[in-house]
């Protein structure tokens, strides 16, 4: 029996002048990007409008999250130490005001990847002085060492999302530790830097799991907020439980400012990097 998906969550896709620009770019460059690697719903659209979110350290992950289409990491892959220049001079190009970089999990690599996304980070802000950065990182196993390293580099918001409810973690993120990701959240803020996280629904999490996993958050210090619907990215992923209405995502929208984050993105379509700059605004 074929699922029934309501018409909302379709998206409509189109390319333009632009898309086939930031193709060209990527590719000359050799740069991957979460927006392709981990099947993105909205990655025509942000292609479409020149603006891409780049994925550092490889597109393979060493952790095994079943709802991510990000594939498994079968062999060590040293960093490409080309790969901050390239970045940058990407950012150069398509003249980006504002930037997300991100990474797949990397547990072999001895820091988790911190002194590349450091790295990273100097040669976007070397090349491209008034372009706002945003770090999107994995939890590098709760490591201070490494989380020291990223947050001396100073970007100017470092992200950390806690993906579902702690119920499902033995379940939909098996190799990761929600108190770990709460720690790290802390972490970001005692050092005052902005912290964003984000969420999915539709994995079968409860109304109550939902307040809980806001107040938990917003216990960090966290300042915003992104939750999305889950949609299943490939067939070996996890089935959606449930697709939720727009109401839902207002009511967890309006519930999470109360309690002091300061803007909220909520919806099916939104990512952590979904029109990331506008969140702040």
């Amino acid at each position: 029996m074929q699922e029934y998906i309501p018409d909302r969550i379709k998206k409509r896709v189109s390319i333009n002048k632009k898309w086939e620009q930031v193709k060209k770019i990527l590719n000359g460059l050799a740069i991957n990007t979460v927006c392709e690697s981990a099947v993105c719903p909205n990655v025509y659209e942000c292609f479409c409008k020149g603006y891409a979110t780049f994925m550092i350290l490889g597109n393979r992950c060493t952790r095994n999250c079943r709802f991510c289409g990000v594939l498994p990491l079968k062999e060590h892959t040293p960093p490409d130490n080309k790969e901050p220049e390239n970045i940058a001079k990407a950012v150069k190009l398509l003249e980006m005001t504002y930037v997300v970089i991100t990474s797949p999990t990397r547990d072999d690599l001895s820091d988790g990847g911190a002194e590349h996304f450091a790295t990273t980070t100097k040669c976007i802000k070397e090349l491209n002085p008034l372009t706002k950065i945003e770090l999107l990182i994995p939890d590098f196993q709760g490591n201070e060492e490494s989380l020291r390293k990223v947050f001396e580099a100073q970007p100017d918001v470092i992200s950390h999302n806690i993906e579902t409810v702690p119920s499902l973690y033995p379940a939909v993120r098996p190799s990761s530790d929600y108190k770990t990701s709460l720690n790290v959240l802390k972490a970001i803020k005692q050092h005052r830097i902005i912290t964003k996280s984000g969420f999915m629904l539709g994995l079968g999490e409860k109304e109550e799991e939902v307040i809980e996993l806001l107040y938990s958050i917003r216990e960090t210090g966290c300042d915003y907020l992104v939750i999305g619907q889950y949609l299943k990215p490939s067939k070996k992923a996890v089935d959606v439980r449930e697709y939720i209405s727009p109401e839902v995502f207002k009511k967890y929208e309006e519930t999470g400012k109360k309690m002091g984050f300061k803007n909220i993105f909520a919806g099916t379509f939104y990512r952590s990097s979904y029109l990331a700059e506008k969140l702040l605004l």
